[in-house]
């Protein structure tokens, strides 16, 4: 990465901040910013405004080549001071996730007919790998994937049940992940890249969640009888989990880089509330117990920017930064719920009312601990690594 990739993210992130203050806050009151996330009009109209700014997809400027992961820190963390800001400026996930892996994986072909619009803004996409836990399927642990693709012919036929699938409803293009057979004994799986609505991919509910940012919200689904051609398999056939990780690590990071964006909005709104608001004959930030929880959040949000840098800086090297990624998931999550529920205290009442944007992002934070694997998974993970690397230095 180069210092121009990198002053260029800090230019591009500088437009990005004024947009999402100036013409997107506003946009948080807008009752079409529902419960399982804004209606697809109101994402058209956002996304139209930010494409009259040259600010659409900014961190792939003029539709090509991403800038450096450094600087999409950046640029994602400005658009992150709304929850809106990521949805308006076509960065919020799994779309960003999605792209990501296209570009890595997808051939010529599905990249014309997929990926463009999606860097466009004009086309919505869903990941479905997770299933349900009713039928112990894939979740924090994706080998105990259930759903099935059978070869038949130059076509195959993919059966099963998802779960927690974002923005299903309303999506034009499919990633889907299924059980396939390699011929070796171990479980492998398959990535297909399909065109949304499907009549053979029925929603059997949506999930009421606490979070809603995300259009579409989070989908119950079942497939019956997809049958796709050969040329929708995504890159080659039994290597899903790899490709997985290439989606994961980034998209786990690219999560941190939204959601610190929101907690520093959240730490502006409850600074602002503690200076004004009396108590006891002096501002609430007077009293140690609130000032001391405002200096730990300031202290906090530059330990999790930090660490966002380094995990960025180790997959600009191109690496897949498994670790780091698992490590910045883990540290930046964590994190940011003390932080988001500091602000919430700090403004008692106010605090966990709608009057402003403080108890969303609470909410939204509590949430990114569980998705793209939860704490505990990626701990247990980092320990594993530990053993094996300690034991190699006995031997």
């Amino acid at each position: 990465m180069s210092v121009n990739d990198l002053e260029r993210g800090r230019e591009i992130a500088t437009r990005v901040e004024a947009f999402v203050r100036e013409t997107i806050i506003p946009y948080e009151k807008d009752p079409r910013a529902e419960s399982h996330g804004p209606t697809e009009e109101l994402v058209a109209e956002m996304r139209d405004r930010a494409r009259a700014t040259g600010l659409l997809t900014p961190h792939i400027p003029g539709g090509t080549d991403h800038v450096s992961h450094r600087a999409t820190a950046l640029i994602l963390q400005a658009a992150g001071l709304s929850p809106l800001g990521p949805v308006a400026l076509n960065v919020m996930a799994p779309d960003e996730g999605n792209i990501y892996m296209l570009g890595q994986v997808a051939s010529e072909a599905q990249k014309d007919h997929f990926l463009k619009p999606m860097i466009a803004g004009t086309a919505r996409s869903a990941f479905f790998m997770t299933e349900p836990a009713e039928d112990n399927g894939a979740g924090a642990d994706p080998t105990m994937i259930r759903t099935t693709a059978v070869q038949d012919g130059n076509h195959w036929v993919i059966n099963g049940r998802k779960a927690f699938i974002t923005g299903a409803i309303g999506a034009s293009v499919g990633i889907i992940m299924a059980r396939t057979d390699a011929g070796n004994g171990k479980v492998a799986a398959t990535m297909f890249l399909i065109d949304l609505p499907n009549p053979a991919i029925t929603v059997e509910r949506v999930l009421e969640t606490i979070d809603s940012s995300m259009p579409g919200g989070h989908s119950v689904l079942r497939i019956e009888n997809l049958r796709v051609s050969s040329d929708a398999t995504l890159g080659e056939p039994h290597q899903g989990f790899n490709y997985a990780q290439v989606r994961l690590s980034p998209a786990r990071l690219t999560h941190c880089m939204r959601w610190l964006g929101a907690c520093r909005r959240a730490h502006e709104i409850a600074s602002a509330y503690a200076v004004k608001r009396q108590a006891f004959g002096k501002p609430l930030i007077d009293h140690e117990g609130v000032g001391f929880m405002l200096a730990d959040n300031r202290i906090e949000l530059k330990q999790a920017e930090l660490m966002i840098d380094w995990c960025a800086s180790v997959l600009d090297t191109g690496e897949l930064g498994t670790t780091e990624s698992s490590m910045a998931k883990v540290a930046v999550s964590e994190a940011l719920f003390r932080i988001a529920d500091r602000c919430v205290q700090v403004m008692g009442g106010t605090g966990v009312s709608g009057d402003t944007v403080v108890e969303q992002v609470f909410r939204e934070v509590r949430a990114f601990r569980i998705y793209d694997g939860p704490t505990e998974v990626h701990k247990w993970s980092l320990a594993k690594k530990i053993k094996r690397e300690t034991l190699a230095l006995q031997a």
